[in-house]
């Protein structure tokens, strides 16, 4: 027997009908969100070129948080786990300090390249950034303990609880480590079967949940943001 709704409908139909409403407000904010931000041709062409070499640069609202962040701690040290092709350090640039220098780390030193044309197109000169080829857990420990105001971490998500524990050794009191990815397409919160990525994804969420020395914060934009400040 269908039991009507208030409006006619079963509870069933009502609830439903209620999903996609959601469902497209929430799709159309995540698009307002994306546009709210302009972005240059020098990020346009960063993005072309991440989509050629098979890349996923962050969301256009992803990055506009990331320019917010840089600018709310004042940055004048950053360093990027995962150049890309430059996306993602074109933001942080923005939001840094005028003379803030950007450390990236990309194991691809092709990347690396474009990345340098972006800066530049942006209109950032050569001593902004520091490149630096090789794989993180190989690079970040010859970094300065305690010399960074944020780091970005944008690399192999398999790695990402290493990446936390260098980031806290780079980070000053009050610095800001920020990880992409970690709702890795919906599949963090789903309840199947995951593979190896997504486990490490839950284990780094519940470190920084439960770290004392942390204030985290999960922002529901691009791909999902977990960002905490060291105390």
């Amino acid at each position: 027997m269908r039991v009507p709704g208030p409006n006619g409908y079963s509870h069933a139909e009502a609830s439903t009908g209620q999903e996609r409403v959601i469902t497209g407000n929430r799709q159309t904010s995540w698009a307002f969100a994306d546009a709210y931000v302009a972005e240059d041709d020098a990020l346009r062409w960063a993005r072309d070129r991440a989509g050629e070499a098979g890349l996923r640069p962050v969301s256009p609202a992803a990055g506009a948080a990331l320019r917010l962040l840089a600018a709310t701690v004042d940055a004048k040290a950053v360093a990027e786990i995962g150049t890309g092709t430059g996306v993602s350090g074109i933001h942080l640039l923005h939001g840094m300090r005028p003379d803030g220098v950007l450390t990236t780390v990309d194991p691809e030193p092709e990347h690396q390249q474009f990345a340098r044309q972006a800066f530049r197109a942006a209109g950032f000169a050569s001593n902004r950034s520091r490149f630096i080829p090789g794989r993180a857990l190989e690079v970040l420990p010859r970094l300065a303990d305690a010399g960074y105001d944020l780091v970005f971490c944008d690399g192999d998500r398999h790695e990402f609880p290493d990446y936390l524990a260098e980031s806290l050794r780079l980070l000053r009191p009050g610095g800001l480590v920020v990880f992409e990815g970690v709702f890795a397409h919906g599949r963090t919160v789903d309840s199947g079967p995951q593979p190896a990525e997504v486990v490490r994804l839950r284990e780094l969420l519940r470190t920084v949940r439960e770290s004392s020395g942390l204030v985290p914060s999960l922002l529901p934009v691009g791909d999902g943001l977990l960002c905490a400040v060291k105390r």
